[in-house]
């Protein structure tokens, strides 16, 4: 969350451009760093004697409201604008990360079987 935060805070000019590839790259950096964030509260969470769709639901709760959070402080970064589909960006990197952990739960499960 933290490096998450400092990117966030990271003014527009300082941000390099990447060409015709600027979109590819900005907003997979955004689901890469939101699928690594979802994976890791989905790890700490999977102790809990919650249910896979509770904790599913939890992950994905606690990953949009940090999304949002984040657009919302990008509001005060110069050179920066909050922007509804970054979210839905980072929600959806936040699905591909939950969905690698219930893979690779279910893959590790069968092979200590």
């Amino acid at each position: 969350m933290a490096i998450i935060f400092i990117a966030s805070a990271t003014p527009g000019s300082d941000i390099p451009g990447f060409g015709h590839w600027d979109e590819f790259f900005k907003k997979g950096g955004h689901m890469l760093g939101y699928a690594l964030l979802a994976c890791a509260v989905y790890h700490a969470l999977s102790n809990t004697k919650s249910g896979i769709k509770l904790q599913f639901i939890l992950v994905l709760c606690i990953i949009a409201l940090y999304a949002a959070s984040d657009e919302f402080h990008q509001r005060f970064t110069p050179g920066r604008s909050p922007s509804f589909r970054d979210v839905g960006i980072d929600v959806t990197g936040g699905l591909i990360g939950i969905a690698v952990m219930r893979f690779l739960q279910r893959h590790i499960s069968k092979t200590q079987a």
